[in-house]
């Protein structure tokens, strides 16, 4: 059966991350949204509903009977019973929006569907981009037990210091981590396959560093927080994601962020997350194209693809930036960085295309990656569109 990753109403919701990717790619817990969903129904047959520009990479479904699923929600035992057992037009339902439909992408029509079914029980659903991190330690706890079910975690390094229950840490095969702290006792701590933990860090879960990635010497690591993939970092964090293949290498603190891939964060790079006032934090909207508040007392920083900071780049509560910017100039930049923005501040030239995509390949090589002609399509339809 193909699953079909809808990204219905939200792709808008959770720019500027989804400017490059669908929804279902966005990373929060251990996993992709796409990752968990073709975990939990055993598949890898997938395709994605998305914005046209996005369809060359990440494939249009099949004209065939299929499940169509919205992704961005943790679900329960008894969801995920109730979408397996779906049958032909047969629905599921939260709070009014379809999550879930068994349906036929010919002639593809949400008219085919002839029962709808309400989920009653209550789920973690993400709406907007402070959501991820906002619920990332139920994200953690989610992935952790769906991924380490039935496994071995390797032995803890008697170099390490240790508080909590050791059952709430899992070491992947390859993983190295020496003469550093590691306290379970306010969350899970996964360490992925051939990840690092360098000597003199501190992690207080929940935490998770997936495949390959790093935290360098000394860094101080507060959950919830998610480094994806192929990703060092270093300093201070606090409650972030980082969806992969970005570094954060260097002292400087950021808290309460998402940050995409391919991103670099200069040394000493901070970004405020609580303002002097203490009151509620706002951000960028792109769909109604306005600050709104987030209800939120910490948010810091919300960070596109390809974007980079220069050293010392000192950055505002609530600062949004674009798709392949480049902050460096003196001063505060302002709360919204705009896609291909070449020093950060209003009325800055724009980065060239084809700069960026120099930048993007010598990036991307550094982690065995090509920059396809998918990537750089996406990337010019930013620059054109947006």
């Amino acid at each position: 059966m193909q699953l079909v990753f809808s990204d219905a109403q939200y792709w808008e919701d959770f720019l500027p991350l989804t400017f490059t990717r669908p929804v279902a790619e966005m990373r929060c817990g251990i996993l992709t949204f796409s990752e968990r969903w073709q975990k939990i129904l055993e598949t890898t047959e997938v395709s994605w509903f998305t914005e046209m520009y996005l369809q060359q990479k990440f494939r249009e479904p099949e004209k065939k009977e299929s499940l169509f699923l919205v992704t961005n929600f943790l679900p329960t035992e008894t969801v995920i019973q109730q979408i397996k057992d779906l049958k032909q037009g047969e629905a599921l339902v939260y709070e009014d929006e379809l999550v879930a439909a068994k349906i036929n992408m010919e002639g593809f029509s949400l008219n085919q569907i002839e029962k709808m079914t309400d989920i009653k029980e209550e789920l973690v659903f993400f709406k907007k981009p402070t959501d991820l991190f906002t619920y990332n330690k139920e994200a953690i706890d989610f992935d952790f037990e769906l991924l380490t079910k039935g496994k071995t975690s390797q032995e803890l390094s008697s170099t390490n210091g240790f508080l909590g229950n050791k059952e709430d840490m899992f070491i992947e095969e390859g993983a190295e981590i020496e003469f550093s702290t590691i306290n379970t006792k306010t969350g899970k701590i996964y360490i992925g396959k051939n990840a690092e933990v360098m000597e003199g860090c501190n992690l207080r879960g929940p935490i998770a560093l997936c495949e390959g990635s790093k935290f360098n010497l000394g860094a101080k690591i507060y959950g919830a927080t998610t480094i994806g993939p192929h990703s060092k970092v270093g300093g201070e964090v606090s409650n972030i994601i980082i969806f992969g293949y970005s570094n954060k290498g260097h002292d400087g603190f950021v808290g309460n962020s998402v940050i995409g891939e391919w991103c670099n964060l200069g040394a000493d790079t901070n970004s405020s997350n609580l303002k002097n006032n203490y009151g509620n934090v706002k951000l960028w909207n792109y769909r109604t194209k306005d600050f709104q508040d987030t209800g939120l007392q910490f948010a810091g920083l919300i960070m596109g693809d390809h974007s980079k900071t220069a050293i010392n780049t000192q950055l505002n509560t609530g600062t949004v930036i674009g798709v392949a910017s480049n902050i460096f100039k003196e001063g505060f930049p302002p709360n919204l960085i705009e896609n291909f923005s070449w020093g950060g501040f209003k009325d800055d030239e724009r980065f060239k295309l084809d700069k960026a995509y120099e930048v993007a390949e010598k990036v991307m090589a550094r982690r065995k990656l090509p920059l396809t002609d998918d990537d750089k399509a996406i990337l010019k339809h930013i620059f054109n569109e947006y």
